[in-house]
């Protein structure tokens, strides 16, 4: 760069927009999208670290997409390039692959290639970046309007990690102003601005979540408004009206917000929500949106959702609709209205999905003979007795008769279930009494004609009832799943898992969180170990962050690896229970202190889902065996033995329960809302099993220990007999209860502590 081009991009920079000159220029300055850049997250670490893969950035204007590519460009140590996808070409591309490839070859240096609206390169432009991508000469971080998965070339979306950015929140707005306001080297630091609350409240409302927006108008309002007597510029509401009028709103007829809002303004009609289905509706129809496309879509409900719920549906939209093809807009406002009202407060029904049900089984089942009585009798009845023996409904008392109309081989299937909503539920009951006359016609009428023949087997059935079979399903990931269930994360969250052990609740949150962070706690160093073997297949950005930590020394530990990090979810199995064992020899470790420090981890909002095992309602050995196999005296004797481990006050590993865990809840600040499950899985009782059973205790008193208490030797071994007779090698249905619990930090003490 010579002395001429360095003086005319000062004067380039110094004399650009105020959105411009305010781009932040660090992670520290950015303003919004913590759940992408936040402490802790994917992407800031990766940007700190400079580890970075291939990105692209999907998200509506003024969110920061090009800001975020400036800021690597000033903290990485890669050489970047930057092209706009709507100047550049196929001869730019390569231009930045040659320069790519010199500075690998020369300095060994990496190359960034940011492509702004990487969306708008075609086919061949994208293809042509490909293989450079793949091979690993550029890192490309591209920045998009529309949905990369629509817009982008499949392989390089495979090939990237993708970060949707969200419209900034109001506090995110303000502060962008505020910053401009004092800026004095880049905003008006260096004026005396006086910026009317209602007017800020308007700028940022207008705005509509979009940076840029915010400071065009407020640069328009500085700049057109003279300063008084005293020299100060007085941005009233009135000003910042006039700087920034309508609301700019995302709305791209062939792309995501045109299907994302029409999807939402459905959904509402069919949902029975008709302030909701006013409002998507006010959402397109501001955005431009074409009202015969509206209607088109109200048609199509009229049919699939309501159907005979209300059979008047169909024809009052199409009324509607010519209606409004007759006044036109904006007048033609009212019979939208009208009609998105009328199907958003009528009974709904989908039974007219029965046709797609009889549509599937012509295409799966072997085209069936038209029974003879339906046939065409006009022409060869003489010849093949096509029509012989039709009833005509009219001859009949109530215009109907007990005929059968379907194939043979169909007969007694149902593809029509009316709903008991609106009109529908007037025919339920007759098309229900005539179903129950066919199926007695069919009885009297084939059983002799049909002696030789059975019915086929009917396939759909056969499949349904061999999945339900299968369905024994494994314990633990029943457990896991269900934890996920309670709360579903989000792609961008940071997970704890506080007792992480085999990994089974890590790697699910790895999973779930690409873009966010887990963070996994081990008690032993062994377990560790193992985790941090199974996560070096990983990605190094990927990998679960193992810390090796009794449960009381967490907080403290996490606070050393992380500082000011909370969590948007934490779980655990087993966590408590745990905790509860280590009671009775480790000082501190007690529920309440353990709740109370995950509660302090948590983000506001934050979830606390934990899965614990209720030794309580486990599963009692002598419900194994029956009483007849050791006689009822030595039975119920055995019966009380056993019952008493589990109501041992003495011992709170046995003894806690859902009242007591809600207390814990609560004395820790807490509202939990807790479940408690019975579960059922097949175990096989083996020789192994029954020496844990039967042999003394080591860290805690084995069965055979707490028999001892109440039964002889003697006794206690002829239980052992009787239990391996019966059960050695067999499967058996082994039933526990599991505590899921869900808790959030209470109101008062999110107050507090956060």
């Amino acid at each position: 760069m010579d002395l001429f081009d360095r003086h005319r991009q000062e004067i380039t920079e110094a004399e650009a927009p105020l959105a411009a000159r305010m781009r932040p220029r660090t992670l520290d300055e950015f303003a919004g999208q913590s759940a992408i850049i936040g402490s802790g997250r994917l992407l800031r670490r990766a940007i700190q670290a400079d580890q970075l893969s291939s990105l692209i950035f999907y998200g509506p204007p003024g969110t920061g997409k090009t800001t975020l590519a400036r800021i690597i460009a000033n903290t990485t140590k890669a050489h970047f390039i930057a092209i706009n996808a709507v100047l550049a070409g196929v001869k730019e591309i390569r231009e930045a692959i040659a320069a790519a490839q010199d500075k690998r070859g020369m300095y060994n240096q990496r190359t960034i290639l940011f492509v702004d609206e990487v969306h708008r390169f075609n086919k061949a432009q994208q293809d042509a970046l490909l293989p450079w991508v793949e091979n690993g000469t550029v890192i490309l971080i591209g920045a998009t309007t529309e949905n990369p998965y629509f817009e982008v070339n499949k392989a390089l979306v495979s090939r990237s990690r993708i970060f949707q950015l969200k419209p900034l929140d109001e506090a995110g707005l303000r502060q962008i102003v505020q910053q401009a306001l004092t800026d004095g080297d880049r905003g008006y630091g260096k004026l005396n601005v006086q910026l009317a609350q209602d007017a800020l409240d308007h700028l940022v409302n207008v705005a509509n979540g979009d940076a840029r927006a915010v400071l065009n108008a407020l640069e328009l309002a500085v700049e057109t408004t003279p300063p008084d007597v005293e020299g100060m510029i007085q941005i009233t509401l009135a000003v910042a009206e006039e700087s920034i009028q309508r609301r700019a709103v995302l709305y791209d007829k062939e792309g995501d917000a045109h299907f994302d809002t029409i999807s939402a303004f459905i959904k509402s009609v069919r949902g029975s929500d008709p302030d909701a289905a006013l409002y998507w509706l006010a959402r397109m129809v501001y955005a431009g949106e074409d009202p015969r496309f509206i209607f088109r879509r109200l048609l199509i409900l009229a049919g699939e959702d309501v159907g005979l719920a209300d059979p008047n549906a169909i024809v009052v939209v199409n009324a509607c609709a010519e209606a409004f093809d007759r006044v036109g807009m904006p007048e033609g406002r009212y019979p939208l209205a009208q009609a998105t009202l009328y199907l958003a407060t009528t009974a709904k029904s989908n039974s007219v999905m029965g046709f797609f049900d009889a549509l599937s089984t012509v295409e799966q089942e072997r085209e069936a003979e038209i029974p003879n009585p339906l046939r065409d009798g006009n022409r060869d009845k003489q010849g093949f007795g096509h029509g012989a023996g039709y009833l005509y409904p009219h001859a009949y008392r109530d215009h109907w008769v007990e005929q059968q109309y379907l194939p043979s081989s169909l007969q007694g299937q149902v593809f029509y279930q009316p709903s008991d909503q609106g009109y529908e539920a007037k025919i339920q009951t007759q098309v229900a009494r005539q179903r129950e006359a066919q199926l007695a016609a069919l009885v009297e009428n084939t059983a002799v004609a049909e002696v030789l023949t059975f019915s086929p087997t009917n396939s759909t059935q056969e499949r349904w009832l061999q999945r339900t079979l299968s369905q024994v399903g494994d314990q633990l990931a029943q457990v896991r799943d269900r934890v996920f269930a309670l709360a579903p994360p989000q792609r961008h969250h940071v997970i704890l898992d506080v007792n992480a052990g085999s990994g089974l609740l890590t790697w699910e949150a790895v999973r779930q969180v690409p873009e966010g962070g887990v963070y996994a706690c081990v008690q032993t160093e062994q377990d560790a170990i193992a985790l941090q073997e199974q996560a070096a297949a990983l990605p190094e950005l990927q990998r679960p962050i193992v810390l090796q930590a009794d449960l009381v020394e967490l907080p403290q530990r996490l606070a050393q690896q992380v500082p000011g990090m909370h969590c948007d979810r934490i779980i655990g199995r087993n966590a408590l229970l745990q905790t509860i064992q280590r009671s009775q020899t480790t000082e501190g470790s007690d529920p309440i202190s353990l709740l109370t420090a995950l509660a302090d981890l948590l983000s506001s909002p934050g979830q606390l889902i934990l899965a614990e095992t209720m030794p309580r309602y486990t599963q009692r050995l002598y419900q194994l065996l029956e009483r007849d196999r050791l006689g009822t005296r030595l039975y119920n004797r055995w019966v009380k033995a056993e019952e008493a481990i589990y109501q041992n006050p003495n011992d709170p590993f046995v003894n806690w329960d859902v009242a007591e865990l809600t207390a814990w809840c609560q004395a820790a600040g807490l509202t939990p809302e807790i479940h408690l499950e019975m579960m059922t899985t097949e175990i096989r009782i083996t020789p192994a099993l029954f020496n844990r059973w039967f042999s003394p205790g080591s860290d805690r008193p084995s069965y055979q220990d707490h028999l001892s208490q109440s039964l002889s030797e003697a006794e206690i071994s002829k239980i052992r007999e009787a239990l391996i007779n019966a059960l050695n090698q067999q499967q058996v249905q082994w039933s526990s209860a599991i505590a899921f619990m869900q808790a959030q930090p209470s109101a008062s003490n999110s107050l507090n502590t956060k």
